[in-house]
């Protein structure tokens, strides 16, 4: 299970940066170059908790913190990516920026941040207490909500975007039990598998919405 974990772990990151980077390299509008950096947002806070989960399982020490830390981070840049798929979706469907939706967005940014910064979500010591587990959850579960809607009623206006709902969403129903239950059932882990291939399958559409425009 390590080796096959471990690889798929390092696979998705080279994949992710790579594609990141790709996109950068080719975006000829502001769009697109949130597109690439949103992938790379994506790929190095990811790298904070898998490179130390990696690591735990071939080397020897104490990688308890370097775990919690790492769990934190992606925390973070999770939230932040689902952000930059807020501007994303403005610059690619040429909308008006909507201040009561774009304070909205940042307010539950804020909130998420604010309640992972509590010293009772036990980073340091990698817990995974069911309680906190849940309250710095239930903002970045409604910022997915208010993405996922916004994917959604556009899902008939573009051809290559109309998957991008489904994918956010079958990635938060993955994620979910893990974030509130891992604690008690480490072995709800393993849907953390098939989230990210949601994750792989949203940046490869963001790559190829940049590569056409680039064509």
């Amino acid at each position: 299970m390590k080796y096959g974990e471990s690889a798929f772990d390092i696979l998705y990151l080279l994949t992710a940066v790579v594609l990141g980077v790709a996109m950068l390299v080719r975006a000829k509008n502001r769009t697109g170059r949130l597109m690439g950096t949103a992938a790379l947002v994506l790929g190095l806070g990811d790298a904070f908790h898998l490179v130390p989960r990696v690591m735990n399982y071939f080397a020897e020490g104490d990688f308890t913190a370097a775990l919690g830390i790492g769990k934190l981070v992606t925390s973070l840049t999770m939230t932040v990516f689902y952000v930059f798929m807020y501007y994303i979706w403005l610059g690619y469907y040429r909308k008006e920026r909507d201040r009561t939706l774009t304070v909205c967005i940042w307010a539950l940014t804020v909130l998420r941040f604010g309640l992972c910064a509590f010293p009772q979500n036990g980073w340091l010591a990698n817990e995974n207490g069911m309680l906190w587990g849940i309250l710095r959850n239930v903002p970045f579960v409604l910022l997915g909500i208010l993405i996922v809607l916004l994917y959604y009623k556009k899902r008939n206006a573009d051809r290559r975007f109309r998957h991008i709902w489904l994918y956010v969403t079958l990635s938060f129903l993955f994620y979910i039990p893990v974030a509130v239950f891992a604690g008690a059932l480490p072995i709800l882990g393993m849907l953390m598998l098939p989230k990210t291939v949601c994750y792989v399958l949203l940046l490869f559409t963001f790559y190829g919405a940049v590569k056409n425009e680039a064509a």
